[in-house]
């Protein structure tokens, strides 16, 4: 599902196929795995009127969906479970690589369920943690 308004291709999205990017630099994601990452993702899109941001979408394995927010931005909410949270915190030595794809093109197995635009270059992460509901469900 990719929303109508027109593209936006921040510098770390690649122009073509996709791309391994570090977590923390040019973004924080949040990942959300299967049909609760989709179920989020519709429910999140649906409060944002369309314009909700960059999440990406793999096609294989466990179907992950990654929420893609401004780097920081993770460590402002707590998350509930099932949740997975990657991007830069205070003494933590760990990297994640997020798999990127290009806006337009050939980019399986990742697609773009929700664009990057210039009113959204990022999921505002206080919608999404509304969207989750409680931190003990």
């Amino acid at each position: 599902m990719t929303n109508a308004i027109p593209h936006h291709r921040p510098d770390w999205v690649p122009l073509a196929g996709h791309q391994l990017c570090v977590s923390g630099v040019n973004f924080d994601a949040l990942r959300i795995q299967g049909v609760r990452g989709e179920q989020v993702a519709a429910a999140l899109i649906d409060a944002a009127e369309g314009d909700a941001g960059p999440v990406v979408c793999e096609a294989v394995g466990f179907r992950w969906m990654y929420f893609l927010l401004a780097p920081g931005a993770a460590r402002e909410c707590e998350w509930p479970l099932g949740v997975q949270r990657f991007g830069a915190a205070a003494g933590r030595r760990t990297v994640a690589y997020i798999g990127i794809p290009a806006l337009d093109g050939n980019t399986w197995p990742l697609r773009w369920y929700s664009e990057p635009t210039v009113t959204s270059p990022f999921v505002e992460a206080g919608r999404l943690r509304g969207v989750l509901g409680p931190v003990g469900l």
